[in-house]
């Protein structure tokens, strides 16, 4: 027999970062699939920036310095003058509206646009050979990063991403979206099925792009403010004047 042909994956080094204060970043944004078949994507508006210890160079000398290179928080967490208080991220929000003072928000909502479609596009490229199941549901995390030129690339998709939290900010935004993915699954069925927003949570394709309900003039809401509580009510006033209509209906 002969011997089987071993499997690499190979993967373009991203010399030109976008930096910040001198440091590496990527982003983990997070997309809950609720259907293959058809596609239904609902992404999370907020997320986070993981970002390395030590300022980026490209120089041979620091080629083998992985703090330097690698913004994972298990090697963060080893490199000398780490602050398990403070963690090594930003939030999603806070980094748009850092980019915007910078680039303007014409050029920052098109590279977060780029992101949306991005996400989309991969699952897009999956999809007839992902086996579907109604009962089932699926939450990815998104590993992404932006280069100098605000071009968005694709690191790696998590199926069940890490949901550990280092630090308070980090607990409270991972809660929230369990909560918002809980309330999107609808295991109660208190929702009317049209709904755009649930929670954090934003449908943006659901076998095509989805047009949102309410006016807006940025083309995703990828990093906006994450208003989850005022949708939540607005969910809550629907369920109960849909429950008024039922209950007035059955009287006559």
């Amino acid at each position: 027999n002969e011997e089987e042909v071993e499997t690499y994956v190979a993967q373009r080094y991203i010399e030109n970062p976008y930096l910040i204060g001198g440091k590496k970043f990527d982003l983990r944004l997070y997309v809950l699939v609720t259907s293959y078949m058809p596609l239904t994507v609902w992404m999370y508006r907020s997320g986070f920036a993981r970002f390395s210890n030590s300022r980026f160079s490209m120089a041979k000398s620091g080629l083998r310095d992985v703090a330097m290179h690698l913004t994972n928080v298990a090697i963060q967490k080893t490199a000398a003058g780490y602050d398990k208080e403070t963690g090594c991220k930003w939030d999603l929000s806070s980094m748009k509206h850092f980019m915007m003072t910078k680039h303007g928000s014409e050029a920052v909502n098109a590279c977060f646009y780029q992101m949306q479609l991005l996400m989309v596009r991969s699952l897009l490229a999956v999809q007839k050979v992902m086996m579907q199941d109604k009962h089932c549901f699926e939450l990815y995390g998104y590993d992404i990063m932006i280069d100098d030129v605000l071009k968005p690339w694709l690191i790696e998709v998590n199926a069940s991403p890490s949901l550990s939290a280092d630090t308070a900010q980090d607990h409270a935004l991972k809660v929230g979206m369990l909560q918002d993915m809980i309330d999107v699954i609808d295991l109660e069925k208190k929702l009317s099925g049209s709904e755009t927003q649930v929670g954090g949570f934003d449908l943006v394709y659901q076998n095509g792009p989805v047009r949102k309900d309410r006016p807006t003039g940025v083309p995703t809401f990828l990093g906006c403010s994450n208003d989850r509580m005022k949708a939540n009510r607005r969910i809550v006033q629907a369920t109960r004047a849909r429950e008024r209509d039922t209950a007035a209906a059955s009287k006559k």
